[in-house]
Parts: structure tokens; C-alpha cells; sequence
């Protein structure tokens, strides 16, 4: 986990959330300022952290550690059920990615937002008790290992093995 990259990084998985627990693994996807990846449900998901309850615009992108996921779950199939929409080969740690930092990834750009991203009552269902405190208490937390929120900034596709840069 520490050694993750931290300037230029790897898309290593994207899936979708066409219905509620519902994942569809893609080789490549369209991010969009207005639906975030175009398909997912994200737009349709309520949000106790918006003003109006609705899906929270600081929040249309969840990115996981893929590392941090590899090691919480070794079967590489059951992984996509860890909600997030990207993981990534990257340092995701706030002293590396405060919000405000953006990454461009294939041809679009996102924007990490300061909302933050812990593990839910699905996520301990899913990889068990420990997991869930794993990535809540101590390194898992300063290393944000259950991820981060981010929002697209510049739509573009992304694909499957797409390099992550950090921009100045």
C-alpha cells in the first residue's frame, strides 16, 4: 500500500452500478460532468450528506486502492462488490490527494472532493467485520484504503489499464 505510486498511477478496474447491487465490469466507459460514469446509478442513489437528500454531486465517483482491495479481497471476481466505480493503482492518501487535486485518466479529468468515503454497513456484509475496521482505524484511514469521493471535472472515455496522472 505504501509503495503506490504517487504521481502516475493505473486504472486497474471499472465497474458499473447499473441497479442497486447489481456490477458490471468494463473495459472502457464514458465519464460525463452530469451522470459521472455514464450508466452507473450513482445519479439515482439518495444522500443523508445533500441538502435535499438527493445523490450528492460531490460524490459521482468512488475510487478504491486496488491494492488495499487485493489484499481485503483475495478473489479478484468478488472484488467489484466493493461499490466503487474505479479502482486504481495509486496513492490515495489525503497528503498526496487533498481534494482539490485533479487526475487525468484516459480523456477525461476528475476532481477529488473533500466528502468523505468510509465503509458501510454493504461493505462489512460483503468482506466481513475486520475488513470494514481494517480500513477505518489507524493506516487504513490515513491511507484511505476504503477510497475517496471525486467528481468529473472534463468528460472523456476511460479504458481498463488507462495511466492516472496527478495534474499541477
Amino acid at each position: 500500500m505504501r509503495a503506490a505510486p504517487s504521481d502516475h498511477g493505473t486504472l486497474e478496474l471499472i465497474v458499473r452500478r447499473p441497479a442497486v447491487d447489481a456490477r458490471e465490469v468494463l473495459d472502457s466507459g464514458e465519464l460525463d460532468l452530469a451522470e459521472g460514469l455514464v450508466g452507473d446509478t450513482w445519479n439515482q442513489r439518495p444522500s443523508r450528506r445533500s441538502a435535499d437528500g438527493g445523490p450528492h454531486p460531490d460524490m459521482q465517483l468512488n475510487i478504491i486502492n486496488a491494492r488495499a482491495i487485493a489484499l481485503i479481497c483475495p478473489d479478484e471476481s468478488q472484488r467489484p462488490l466493493a461499490g466503487d466505480q474505479l479502482h486504481v493503482d495509486l496513492d490515495l492518501s489525503e497528503t498526496n490527494l487533498p481534494a482539490g487535486t485533479r487526475l487525468a485518466i484516459g480523456d477525461a479529468v476528475i476532481e477529488i472532493t473533500d466528502q468523505p468515503h468510509t465503509g458501510c454497513a454493504k461493505f462489512a456484509a460483503r468482506f466481513g467485520p475486520d475488513a470494514l475496521q481494517f480500513v477505518n482505524v489507524g493506516a487504513g484511514t490515513e491511507l484511505r484504503m476504503r477510497g475517496i469521493n471525486a467528481k468529473v471535472v472534463q468528460g472523456g472515455e476511460i479504458r481498463r489499464g488507462d495511466a492516472i496522472t496527478k495534474l499541477a
